[in-house]
């Protein structure tokens, strides 16, 4: 950090050659006032790789490695990166094909910012090894854009990149505390990164006079009056130190003599010398004293950006306004220019340098001077020339845009920025893309609809994912009023319709978005129900059931393809609605996959049909116990999906197969590194909302399933959740006996009440009965029965209502009969509702082992070692309660068989049999610390302790 001027990008340079020298890799970008900043980053990476491939001969070991290890991270045909980086294509192409089906661009995910940082992150986590370090150089992060921040933080969130070092400049006078660099960079530090900060000062006196010695090549001694001054005068800013010798040599102040073969000064006059106590209005000054072609140049050049070539500038002047080649040179010579690489291509020196230059132009006549810039160069540029300074030119036209008062030039200028926002979404920068298209659509004032309409249209289209991608769904909702009310077609309101309903899906307002649908469907024609009661549901179960009995495998593979296109429309949308009333509508959810699968039997499938065909599976054994039905259906879809290569649908399709079909079925670890699977594929291709529900289910099925150790687990999971911050890890904290509230990790200020209290207001029902069932699980293994009871009551607000049941509902049902048993065995007045709700578990696992043994029959004796409790029956309890234990222990449910030990070791002490229990509650122990639930453990201690006086031979 530090002041402009003192040198900080100097600095961070000096780690380049040594880096290189040892095979290190060095990657710099750049942030500029008036560029586009998301563009930075990408066109960073963009020049890196492009020299990479330009050394490829003396690097090939290094490429090849290189090559696959991008390859693992980011995929293969990723046509995100690939748009917006051309060299990271050329590299990959060596090794890895580009090549996008119709099917991929027909039916690509969206892009989301979330989808852009992740890839970022995941790209350039891929790039350092240990034998190729990478160092990252972004300077004047003050400019830095939201992505580029959110990608540092993420960077340095993932516990798997290594090798690794940012180095970030920054001007703090530019910085304030609620600057979002400042934030970003406490994010950092708050979650255990090691950030050093530098600050730059200005030079000492004695480091000025040693500079200037050095430089004049005189003795220390005879320097220093000089130098006192030259210090007093610039603060000892480097730059301004630099320019103030120049100038002083440029007026005769400083001058060497023949005579005395040294270098000679005026101090007298040096010291009275007045100078701007600002660099930038110094060198300003001393550029008026250049020639009127020089400064007509600097102006124009300034216009140019942060770099330019020789040709635009040729465009950009008039013919004898001056002697280019004669301009570039002395800017070259004085330094305020740098050719880059002895091209034509010019950068300027500093971004202060350019930008005395720029306030070389009079503040009234700089919107004149830009529109006049700009003007020029679309008037003397080919259309291919055009492409290479197409955000030059409109950059300039748009700071003149209040001058322009013709419609024609308006439109012009509209279809520029339309244009400019199209090659801006190509390379991903989406916020500067939303810029040019809000500017487009300014220009359109008088009648578009009418007098423009197809440009009025595109330019909402474009803008309407602009702004979801960049999140900023309010200006979204409000801005696509006017083309839902003037497009003169429903088929032209689709589009904006596709990303309203996904940014009211993205904002959580999932009611509005599932009115949304209906309302497009209805128009589409389709006649969808919004509403539900159980004689439809039945009537359309066994409808649905007839139809899909009657069809054998091979015909529902192969079915034809959709080819309507209203019909794609809907199919799409019912999709969206499907995904939403899950969460809102959940009595929605069958009766919309019904829907799905009559369309595609009708009209063809779509990447879509898969889905609907997993849901209506999961329908089948949830609701109607089918499981061969439903398993038959989950292999269907699966197969459907691989033949229509849609893998792009694969994380929401797994999330039905294995979490909510072949739970019934196979074993719950089977599911497991399925669900990690499908987490990394949907990050990969965008859909985060669903890689996200993959997270959740792992640790969903890891926890609640399979008794998974919960510090592996936490560790395991860190580079996941760090990136997706809604997988349910304070279910692990609170069994660990951690009380740092676990949601105050990833979002600020939330806990798990305004969590709970947020979804209940939304109506998001499925949020609610997960926060229930964690609340009653965990009250119900930390020996809260109280609580448990209060949160299994409250739980009967939110009723499953689909009947497609996950893995945590099938255990909240097998702990709501530990807990009735145990309120039973109380011998309170409603000792009657409780065990009819026990008897009424036990019957429902009864018939869920009949599916799976494997899963279900630990559970099932846990349950009826309860009841021969209660009953009385000690024989049969000790009975049910060892094989429980044995169960567990074959199917390892470690964490079930410590419950089993502990449930018998209760009972044990009812009995009076006290040396038998404490053996049991030792090993309930053993399992609860292999399970890592330290708060069990500690219960487990006290109810020990208390136990150990009592027995005999201790």
């Amino acid at each position: 950090t530090g002041y402009p001027g003192t040198g900080k990008s100097t600095l961070a340079s000096q780690i380049k050659k040594p880096l290189l020298d040892r095979d290190g890799f060095f990657i710099e970008g750049k942030f500029h006032q008036t560029a586009c900043p998301d563009t930075v980053l990408s066109t960073a990476l963009n020049n890196f790789f492009g020299s990479l491939i330009e050394n490829g001969s003396i690097l090939s070991e290094r490429l090849t490695s290189l090559r696959w290890r991008i390859h693992d991270a980011i995929g293969s045909g990723n046509s995100l990166l690939m748009d917006a980086m051309p060299n990271l294509r050329k590299l990959m192409a060596e090794e890895t094909s580009t090549t996008q089906t119709s099917s991929d661009r027909s039916h690509a995910m969206p892009c989301t910012s979330h989808r852009l940082k992740f890839m970022f992150c995941n790209l350039i986590g891929a790039i350092p090894c240990k034998v190729n370090p990478l160092v990252l150089f972004l300077d004047d992060l003050q400019w830095a854009d939201e992505i580029t921040l959110d990608v540092m933080q993420m960077i340095f969130n993932d516990p798997e990149v290594n090798h690794f070092l940012l180095l970030g400049a920054y001007r703090d006078d530019e910085v304030s505390p609620s600057h979002p660099l400042t934030k970003t960079l406490n994010d950092i530090k708050r979650h255990g990164t090691h950030a050093v900060t530098i600050s730059i000062g200005p030079l000492e006196k004695e480091c000025v006079n040693t500079l200037v010695s050095e430089a004049l090549h005189l003795p220390p001694s005879l320097s220093r009056p000089l130098s006192n001054v030259i210090h007093a005068k610039t603060g000892g800013i480097i730059l301004f130190l630099l320019r103030f010798l120049k100038s002083l040599n440029d007026e005769g102040l400083l001058w060497f003599s023949l005579s005395s073969r040294r270098w000679e000064f005026d101090l007298k006059k040096i010291r009275i010398k007045q100078i701007s106590p600002d660099v930038v209005q110094h060198m300003t000054l001393n550029m008026t004293r250049l020639d009127k072609g020089m400064q007509v140049g600097l102006r124009t050049a300034a216009c140019l950006g942060s770099n330019f070539n020789a040709v635009m500038l040729q465009k950009a002047k008039e013919v004898d306004e001056y002697d280019m080649d004669l301009f570039l040179g002395t800017c070259e010579e004085d330094g305020y220019l740098i050719r880059i690489d002895g091209s034509m291509q010019f950068a300027w020196a500093h971004d202060q340098v350019q930008q005395a230059a720029y306030e070389l132009i009079p503040s009234d006549k700089r919107e004149s001077f830009h529109l006049l810039l700009g003007s020029r160069l679309l008037m003397k540029s080919s259309s291919d020339e055009l492409s290479n300074m197409l955000f030059c030119v409109v950059d300039n036209m748009n700071r003149g845009i209040k001058l322009i008062v013709s419609d024609d030039q308006k439109v012009e200028l509209a279809s520029l920025n339309l244009r400019a926002a199209e090659t801006a979404m190509s390379f991903s920068a989406f916020h500067s893309a939303s810029r040019y298209l809000m500017t487009g659509l300014s220009l359109l004032q008088h009648d578009p609809w009418e007098k423009n309409y197809s440009l009025t249209l595109r330019l909402y289209n474009a803008v309407s994912e602009a702004l979801y991608v960049t999140g900023d769904f309010s200006r979204l909702t409000s801005l696509v009023e006017k083309p839902l009310q003037f497009a003169r077609c429903f088929e032209d309101k689709l589009n904006i319709y596709y990303y309203l309903v996904r940014s009211y899906a993205a904002s959580g307002q999932l009611e509005e978005g599932i009115a949304t649908c209906f309302r497009v469907l209805a128009q589409l024609g389709e006649v969808v129900p919004s509403t539900t009661n159980l004689e439809f549901l039945h009537s359309e179960t066994a409808r649905m059931k007839e139809m899909m009995d009657g069809l054998s495998d091979d015909q529902l593979l192969s079915l034809p393809v959709v080819t309507n296109a209203s019909k794609m429309a809907v199919l799409h949308f019912l999709n969206h609605l499907l995904c939403q009333t899950y969460f809102v509508k959940p009595e929605l959810f069958p009766i919309l996959s019904f829907h799905m699968i009559d369309l595609s039997i009708k009209y063809g499938v779509c990447n879509f049909t898969p889905f609907a065909i997993a849901v209506y599976g999961a329908f089948l054994v949830g609701a109607m116990s089918d499981n061969e039905g439903g398993y038959r259906m989950g292999r269907v879809a699966m197969e459907l999906m691989k033949r229509m290569n849609a893998i792009e649908i694969i994380p929401r399709l797994y999330i039905i197969i294995y979490s909510m079909i072949n739970i019934w079925k196979e074993p719950f670890q089977a599911s497991l590194n399925k669900h990690l699977e499908a987490f990394d594929i949907g990050a990969h291709r965008g859909d985060m909302e669903f890689a996200i529900s993959c997270l959740f289910h792992y640790v969903n099925v890891s926890i609640y399933g399979c008794g998974v150790n919960f510090e592996t687990l936490i560790n395991y999971i860190q580079s996941y959740a760090k990136r997706a911050v809604k997988c349910r890890q304070h279910l692990a904290f609170d069994f660990m006996g951690v009380e740092e509230n676990a949601y105050s990790l990833y979002f600020t200020g939330m806990t798990e009440d305004s969590c709970f209290d947020t979804a209940s207001r939304n109506n998001q029902v499925s949020v609610c009965r997960y926060i229930c069932q964690k609340r009653k699980h965990v009250a119900f293994w930390t020996g809260d029965m109280d609580v448990a009871a209060e949160v299994y009551e409250l739980s009967k607000m939110f009723p499953l209502g689909s009947n497609v049941k996950i893995l945590s509902d099938l255990i909240a049902t097998f702990i709501d009969g530990l807990i009735a048993f145990y309120f039973a065995r109380k011998q309170r007045s409603d000792e009657a509702k409780w065990r009819a709700i026990g008897e009424s578990v036990l019957a429902t696992l009864e018939k869920w082992e009949e599916g799976s043994t494997w899963n279900f029959r630990n559970k099932r004796f846990l349950l009826e070692a309860e009841l021969n409790f209660l009953k009385g029956d000690h024989q049969m309890t000790m009975h049910c309660y060892t094989e429980s234990i044995k169960a567990a222990h074959a199917h390892r449910f470690y964490h079930e068989e410590g419950l089993a030990y502990e449930k018998a070791a209760t009972f044990l002490l009812h009995e009076s049999d006290h040396n038998r229990a404490l053996d049991y509650f030792l090993n309930a122990k053993k399992c609860y610390e292999a399970w890592g639930a330290h708060a069990l453990i500690v219960r487990i201690d006290m109810a020990i302790a208390v136990l150990l006086p009592l027995c005999a031979d201790t």
